[in-house]
């Protein structure tokens, strides 16, 4: 691991494992659920959780700029541009708690996700399930691993046997999804995209496809995992995945082999 990385990394897992605790801690006890939106909620455990993960980042790295779910953009020192993180040589993205829904249900499928990124690209990745005690991490050139082992994407030989995790916007989108339901074994949706997408990275699900609903917090750590486990990350076109700029939930993202990247992109036309 890169020396200059290592900080960072042993920071994301501390803060990760530290906020999985609140989590399970409070499961199933919630004492307060607000509505954001239309099918999106934010609890307490959401912001004891980010409250305690950008602190541990301003006392060890005052100068990074942060994107946040629940508190959105902080700027670094000094930073200029519309966007507090725009310019910014490294910015963390941080959704402290991806799956609320789930959680706040007392499904137990969600987790941490932290990531950085340096000079706009994702470097360092943590995405933990608390509930699993899985501690997915990556470094940008350096692989992913789960549990501080090594993982890869296995490469199936056929399309038809991948389990595929899907998320497809209602409107315009019936005949991609109905391809690809009808090319693929069978298809899953999580609940939380950071941990469907890191799945991608140890071969649980084998193909990942959203779009037009995730924002940079949903994939910055679990993309750079899928990425370095051998997988093929981009936008639903083909193009880079990862752009710190964009509004939240606007992104899309596929993951899948090399084998098989080209034939989804193909679904997806």
């Amino acid at each position: 691991m890169p020396a200059e990385l290592a900080a960072e990394l042993e920071l994301a897992t501390d803060a990760a494992r530290r906020a999985g605790a609140i989590q399970l801690e409070r499961y199933e006890r919630l004492e307060r659920i607000v509505h954001k939106g239309p099918g999106d909620v934010v609890t307490e455990v959401d912001h004891l959780c980010e409250e305690m993960i950008l602190a541990a980042i301003r006392g060890r790295f005052p100068d990074d700029a942060i994107v946040a779910e629940e508190s959105g953009a902080h700027r670094a020192r000094g930073g200029k541009g519309a966007h507090a993180a725009e310019g910014a040589e490294r910015a963390w993205i941080v959704d402290p708690l991806d799956g609320t829904v789930n959680y706040a249900n007392g499904i137990p499928f969600f987790c941490v996700s932290i990531g950085l990124a340096v000079a706009g690209r994702p470097a360092v990745g943590v995405v933990y399930d608390p509930v699993r005690d899985e501690m997915f991490r990556a470094v940008a050139g350096r692989g992913a691993t789960l549990g501080g082992e090594p993982i890869r994407h296995p490469d199936k030989e056929l399309l038809s046997d991948c389990l595929i995790s899907l998320a497809l916007p209602w409107r315009g989108w019936r005949r991609q999804e109905g391809a690809l339901r009808r090319a693929t074994r069978v298809s899953r949706v999580l609940g939380s995209s950071a941990l469907a997408l890191a799945y991608v990275a140890n071969g649980r699900f084998d193909v990942f496809v959203q779009a037009r609903s995730l924002s940079s917090w949903d994939v910055a750590a679990a993309g750079l995992m899928a990425e370095e486990a051998g997988a093929v990350v981009s936008d639903t076109k083909g193009g880079p995945w990862f752009d710190l700029a964009r509004p939240g939930r606007t992104l899309s993202l596929v993951a899948a082999s090399p084998r098989h990247h080209p034939a989804v992109l193909d679904l997806l036309r």
